[in-house]
């Protein structure tokens, strides 16, 4: 996979300190998109359930469908989280017209849709992953009203 902006990380001079994700985001915001959309351990756990992640919102209701078995794993409960928050943008990203990607200056990505509201949705996921609620496919269809 070719991502221009890792390249540049790898390449930095000694002695410069790595360039924050806002940086990275406003120099290449698809190839920081593309890596936000990664989410490698939500897709290994439900390709095990037969569950697809297409990108669609159909797939976030496949999601909500599946039996917690990550939460067996305090270790990893956590980064199933983070990746269902990801996935999670990805699906709006790519389906609701207007919303994009936004890192915050400390760093975290958020979903912007075009009303100028924020979405939270690395928040999201670790609720939904430690609790179920709220369910990924009512958060997206709460971005697509908007």
């Amino acid at each position: 996979m070719n991502i221009p902006f890792l390249d540049k990380w790898r390449k930095r001079p000694a002695g410069d300190t790595a360039a924050p994700l806002a940086a990275a985001f406003d120099r290449d915001p698809g190839g920081v998109a593309e890596v936000l959309a990664e989410c490698e351990l939500l897709r290994a756990r439900v390709e095990d359930a037969g569950v697809v992640l297409d990108d669609s919102p159909r797939s976030l209701q496949e999601l909500d469908q599946l039996p917690p078995r990550w939460r067996e794993d305090p270790e990893e409960l956590p980064w199933v989280g983070n990746d269902a928050g990801l996935y999670l943008g990805t699906v709006i990203v790519r389906n609701v017209p207007g919303a994009h990607w936004q890192v915050l200056p400390g760093g975290g990505p958020v979903v912007r849709l075009a009303s100028g509201r924020e979405i939270q949705v690395v928040e999201a996921g670790l609720d939904w992953a430690m609790t179920g609620s709220p369910e990924l496919s009512q958060v997206y269809a709460e971005a697509a009203e908007a």
